[in-house]
């Protein structure tokens, strides 16, 4: 019995085309993936579904009726919920108050009452919460399983779930889909948002996949294949690059020194950080978003000065340089924000000039022939999909990011600071970024990931180092790495065991 039927539904954002007359069929008591890359319409197609937006074309059935969805409360009156990676929770009030909140038919809520419902509602559907325990006190993996029981104690048979592993660590992704599986045997239908291939084939029954905005196709999970997927997603069956195993190279070119800093609210956010990089390594630094990899980023690009500690590359005292003279001593910097890393309204020659202008200056005046030379020779180099002349705010992410790295890395630097490098990026971009990391280890640069994608960090670090609320916590060799160990570091429960690389 079908619980979801969407027919030809199309959207358009202007010119762009987001869903273009996709079909897509959800059973009762399935997980179904929506697999695709970054904008291949995945979310866009759920949130037609949630009222979010209007379809332009198509037709949406639930239950084999014909359904006019025109805001959330008519997906939730339909028994249709979804959470998205950023939960809709009051930090403030309690689990069991946020989720009652605006389903009493009264403005009153009565604490001992929404307890014991929400206590009943839990065990019901076998999710594990303290309805008590104020939000704010909660992991990542425990608002998420909030806003899920939300969904379900309004009545919801029907589950979107848009990315929600993106913010989780491994033992939370393991506890989700634990709670997934007891939902689906209870009746309850999944949409499943993701990307990660190797989540879908642990956690779903049919997948289909999305590529611009058009359906490539629907399969069992059981008739295919990671390989296979990725051929669907991306045209090609094998992507992904990993680093080669080899001797590091020696020599120390990066030194960071009892560091420490606050963040913007004037908070410890980095405390008595020491990592050294040498050359030709990558060392990853592996956390939950919000633990002090932001402020270290910006302390290593000049951007924000630290309260104590030192920073040296080779021999030169960095510590409190400002952008320029980072750059000036050899160090490539990708932001972790790509858009704060360019100017939209600069052409791309301009932002590929932008931290070098004074090498273009010709009797005093910009040479904006040599600016243009420049870029064609990088846009070519990094493929680049663009002119000199377009503004950097009509690219993709993907290109912004190409010109963001051809910027950095085309003056071979001695060590690259790469902050959420292929955050928000689709596979193949994805698989580029990583690819121009390894070269820079190749050719014996020091290389410092921070990510918050711990297969990225697996993927290419030689060392993994695990930050958690501003600290080290753990310094590992990556062939020695265990999820299982990390996942224990990056959510605190391992804190002060430190094992030395």
């Amino acid at each position: 019995m079908h619980a979801i039927q969407m027919r030809g539904i199309t959207k358009r954002f202007g010119p762009v085309i987001a869903n273009n007359h996709i079909d897509f069929d959800l059973m009762r008591g399935e997980i179904h993936a929506l697999l695709g890359e970054n904008g291949a319409g995945k979310t866009t197609l759920m949130r037609i579904l949630y009222g979010l937006y209007h379809a332009d074309e198509g037709e949406v059935r639930v239950n084999g009726q014909v359904a006019h969805v025109a805001a959330p409360k008519d997906a939730i009156q339909l028994g249709i919920g979804m959470v998205t990676q950023h939960f809709a929770l009051v930090p403030t009030l309690s689990v069991a108050e946020n989720v009652v909140l605006g389903y009493t038919g009264s403005f009153r809520v009565n604490p001992q009452v929404a307890r014991q419902k929400v206590a009943e509602a839990a065990a019901r559907f076998g999710v594990e919460v303290n309805p008590s325990a104020l939000v704010r006190h909660l992991s990542v993996g425990e608002r998420q399983r909030v806003e899920i029981l939300k969904a379900l104690y309004r009545n919801a048979r029907v589950l979107i779930l848009d990315e929600p592993t993106a913010v989780l660590v491994p033992q939370e992704v393991d506890m989700l889909f634990q709670t997934l599986e007891r939902l689906r045997q209870d009746g309850l239908s999944v949409i499943f948002i993701s990307h990660k291939l190797y989540e879908v084939m642990t956690v779903c029954d049919r997948i289909t996949v999305l590529r611009d905005g058009h359906v490539v196709g629907t399969v069992d999970k059981a008739a295919t294949s990671q390989a296979e997927l990725a051929r669907m997603m991306v045209g090609r069956e094998t992507f992904g690059v990993a680093r080669q195993e080899r001797k590091p190279q020696g020599e120390v070119l990066l030194r960071i020194e009892n560091l420490s800093a606050v963040d913007e609210k004037g908070l410890p956010a980095i405390k008595g950080v020491s990592l050294e990089v040498g050359a030709g390594e990558i060392l990853g630094v592996a956390g939950v978003s919000g633990n002090g990899q932001t402020e270290l980023s910006h302390v290593l690009a000049g951007t924000l000065k630290p309260t104590g500690g030192r920073v040296l590359v080779g021999d030169r005292d960095l510590t409190l340089a400002d952008p320029a003279q980072v750059s000036g001593m050899g160090v490539g910097r990708i932001p972790e924000d790509r858009h704060e890393g360019a100017i939209g309204e600069l052409n791309v020659a301009e932002n590929l000039a932008l931290e070098y202008l004074g090498e273009f200056i010709t009797a005093g005046m910009l040479d904006h022939q040599r600016i243009r030379r420049h870029a064609e020779q990088l846009i070519a180099e990094y493929q680049i999909k663009a002119s000199p002349t377009d503004r950097m705010r009509t690219l993709s992410g993907g290109n912004i990011q190409k010109v963001i790295l051809a910027r950095a890395l085309s003056r071979n630097p001695q060590v690259v600071i790469a902050s959420q490098p292929t955050r928000g990026l689709d596979v193949g971009a994805t698989e580029y970024v990583r690819s121009k990391l390894l070269e820079q280890r190749s050719r014996g640069a020091a290389v410092l990931l921070l990510s918050e994608d711990l297969d990225e960090v697996l993927a290419l670090s030689d060392r993994i180092a695990v930050i958690y609320e501003g600290r080290i916590v753990g310094l590992i060799p990556a062939k020695e790495a265990d999820l299982e160990q990390l996942g224990l570091m990056m959510s605190g429960a391992r804190e002060g065991i430190r094992v030395e690389a």
